[in-house]
């Protein structure tokens, strides 16, 4: 009821319009209260109206009303905040519906302070008093307020458990220790609890160094990823300029054969028009021949036109007849040729050069690389959908299977020639270019062969694979396996099956070689730098009819 009462006071004495608690009050003329600061606002609202009202009764006053501070308000405002406070720090005294209660408190029951093991009883600040004076009472063992103290009751006894019984890791009684524990490595709770500490000093001592290493962790992250940012800015900041420089270099031959094209275009354009000038001169003279002609073709007078036939019957030659030479027009169509074949060269640049960008930026890696896979089923999900090119293949093989299938065969394919055809016997290259981590396998028909990763730029006429530091190769038969990389041989034993996977981890630099049959066995695996995107190559035997498949595992 009292709190009830403090609430009722406060609503009476609260600003209506900032619905707290009056701050410097004053009464208008209608008897409603309010802030001073409140009503000259509300009152500033209205001044262009003219007439100001009250926002409770909305009574109107005119002129605007003086306004003078209430001292007994005021007052009575200062005490309702004192009586407030005392009420609200009394009432926090008092158990909540999450607070262990004082058990002894009637009544209202206040908060407990201190729960005893001994008396298995809570007790607020008043009622614990005794536990700190009287001599028996300073014994029992207190802690930290709880409701959970019954749990410390031994259920078939009805004891306080005061033991531990290691052999069954459970607390118990005394009565327990000569019942059913009888026997059992028995201990007292404070013993074990001794233990548990040293144990859990040992948890936390682990623990708060694996948040040391962590923390060091994260610093170091944090410093990379500035370092990643700084770096990737001046990437940005110097491919543009670079972009820029070239797109200048690109804009200034194209002035350059804009002006040349306009240049020239002057020049014949003038030779064209005074050549036409000097035509025109003679269209003119002959027109003035011709006339003459006419005139004297109609004279009577026979001897007249014999005397003046003879001096204009004579044509001279023209000079102009001989250097002109009418051709189809297409006097700059050769320069645009050579203009788009420049692009097309440019494009071409670019397109290689792009793939090795893209590459080293995919390439940049923070963290450690990811363990290779162990199970066939974890490479498979690296598996790449691989295609040979038949513009790399030698002329005596035959593809097949949507060109995932190279035979080699006696004879001559018929292919066409091609700058990126192999004339080793009896070689080709995979169409898509290789980065990341790619897994793919090849199925062997005969004899066997080479199965290799190679850079594209591999010589076509002399880079045997495994023979040069671009190319990498497996050798595969049924007698041995070799793997060879720059003329170097090694020598690999193992298990031998018809099948070859094969998986690149580009980033981390590794290629493996396994033989799968119902397991995988590694045959061999390389550590590396790779500079640059990798191919798929395969070479066959020379036996006809060897083929090598280049599986489908999607």
């Amino acid at each position: 009821m009292a709190q009830k009462g403090v609430q009722l006071d406060r609503e009476t004495f609260s600003c209506s319009i900032c619905l707290d608690l009056l701050k410097d009050p004053v009464t208008i003329p209608c008897g409603h209260s309010y802030c001073m600061k409140c009503i000259k606002n509300f009152w500033d609202g209205e001044e262009q109206k003219k007439i100001h009202s009250c926002p409770q009764c909305r009574q109107t006053f005119t002129p605007r009303p003086v306004l003078v501070k209430s001292i007994m308000l005021k007052t009575l405002v200062e005490e309702l905040k004192k009586t407030g406070l005392q009420a609200a720090a009394a009432d926090h005294c008092y158990a909540g519906p999450e607070d262990v209660a004082c058990d002894v408190c009637t009544g209202r029951k206040l908060k407990a302070i201190k729960s005893c093991l001994m008396c298995l009883v809570s007790y607020c600040e008043k009622h614990i008093q005794p536990h700190y004076d009287v001599a028996q009472l300073k014994k029992h063992q207190l802690l930290e307020p709880s409701n959970n103290l019954q749990e410390n009751i031994c259920s078939r006894h009805d004891e306080v458990m005061k033991m531990f019984c290691r052999t069954d890791q459970q607390s118990i009684c005394y009565v327990c220790t000569v019942d059913e524990h009888k026997g059992h490595d028995i201990v007292s709770a404070t013993a074990e609890r001794a233990e548990k500490q040293k144990e859990l000093q040992g948890s936390r001592q682990q623990i708060q160094q694996r948040i040391q290493d962590r923390e060091k962790d994260v610093k170091l992250l944090q410093q990379e990823v500035e370092a990643i940012k700084d770096s990737a800015d001046k990437a940005v900041e110097d491919s543009e300029r670079i972009f820029t420089e070239l797109i200048r270099v690109i804009q200034k031959r194209s002035s350059d054969v804009k002006q040349q094209i306009r240049s020239q275009q002057q020049t014949e354009v003038s030779r064209a028009k005074e050549l036409q000038e000097k035509i025109e001169q003679e269209i003119s003279e002959l027109k003035r021949k011709d006339a003459e002609l006419k005139q004297l073709s109609h004279t009577e007078d026979h001897i007249q036109f014999l005397h003046s036939y003879s001096s204009l019957s004579a044509l001279s030659d023209s000079p102009h007849l001989s250097s002109i030479n009418i051709c189809p027009l297409r006097y700059f169509e050769d320069v645009t040729a050579a203009v788009s074949e420049t692009r097309d060269k440019l494009e071409d640049i670019l397109r290689e050069s792009w793939t090795n960008i893209s590459l080293m930026v995919t390439e940049v890696d923070v963290l450690l690389s990811q363990p290779e896979p162990k199970s066939r089923a974890a490479f498979l999900k690296y598996s790449r959908e691989i295609t040979l090119d038949p513009n790399t293949a030698h002329k005596q093989l035959f593809l097949s299977e949507g060109n995932r299938k190279a035979e080699l065969k006696a004879q001559n394919m018929g292919h066409p020639n091609h700058p990126e055809r192999s004339s080793i016997p009896f070689q080709i290259l995979s169409r898509e270019c290789l980065t990341g981590r790619c897994y793919w396998e090849v199925e062997w028909g005969g004899k066997g062969g080479y199965v290799a990763v190679a850079y594209k730029d591999i010589n076509r006429a002399k880079g045997d694979f495994g023979y040069n530091d671009i190319s990498w190769a497996l050798l595969f038969n049924k007698n041995n396996n070799e793997f060879w990389h720059n003329s170097m041989k090694t020598q690999i034993s193992g298990s031998q099956s018809s099948r070859v996977g094969v998986f690149l981890d580009h980033s981390a630099g590794t290629l493996s070689f396994y033989s799968v049959s119902d397991t995988m066995t590694l045959l061999h695996r390389v550590q590396t730098t790779f500079t640059k995107p990798l191919y798929v190559g395969l070479k066959l035997w020379y036996n006809y009819g060897d083929t090598a498949e280049i599986c489908k595992l999607k």
